[in-house]
């Protein structure tokens, strides 16, 4: 399998700074008060995202995290491109908590220095879900420890992500195979 550089663009377009016009809406970008990393850490299945062009056309997206050696963060994104059986496409990363008083405030690379933010917005008591953001209102996505999640839960996050600013509307669910299938 060989990686593809689908979120390689993510440094550019995830990376831009927001500046607030008379237009934009304030978003509300607090994070999460306290994180605990081992519990993060893992696979995530991405159940809603706004649409961007580095994950077009993906489905079936993962995100699996894991300690490095160095103390940084492995990331692994996956998904299938337009089919649950269609093309792999992989990629890898590294992620960071730049300031360990705000744990919920990642940085994330998938192409050398530049990194991106990564915000955890809300977490499940026990981590079963993430809202996921950043310092722009550009980027949100719904993650769950499941390929599915239970539509109490998801309205609940819907709801959270509205209270913050963010346009629920433009959301996008993504297909994923039903659990315990092989993915």
């Amino acid at each position: 399998m060989k990686p593809s550089a689908f979120f390689l663009p993510i440094f550019l377009l995830f990376s831009t700074f927001s500046c607030n016009s008379q237009n934009e809406k304030i978003m509300d970008t607090s994070t999460v008060k306290e994180l605990e990393l081992d519990r993060y850490l893992g696979v995530w299945y991405e159940i809603a995202r706004f649409d961007h062009s580095f994950e077009r056309g993906l489905v079936g997206v993962t995100a699996t995290y894991s300690l490095r050696p160095d103390g940084k963060i492995s990331v692994v994104n996956q998904g299938y491109k337009n089919s649950l059986n269609g093309k792999l496409s992989v990629a890898n990363g590294k992620a960071k908590v730049p300031d360990k008083n705000e744990p919920g405030r990642l940085k994330v690379s998938f192409f050398l220095f530049f990194y991106a933010d990564y915000f955890v917005l809300e977490l499940g008591e026990n981590y079963e879900w993430a809202l996921i953001g950043s310092s722009s209102d550009k980027y949100l996505w719904i993650l769950s420890r499941t390929p599915q999640m239970d539509e109490k839960s998801y309205a609940k996050l819907l709801d959270k992500a509205k209270e913050r600013g963010y346009d629920t509307s433009r959301l996008i669910k993504v297909e994923q195979k039903p659990a315990g299938s092989a993915q």
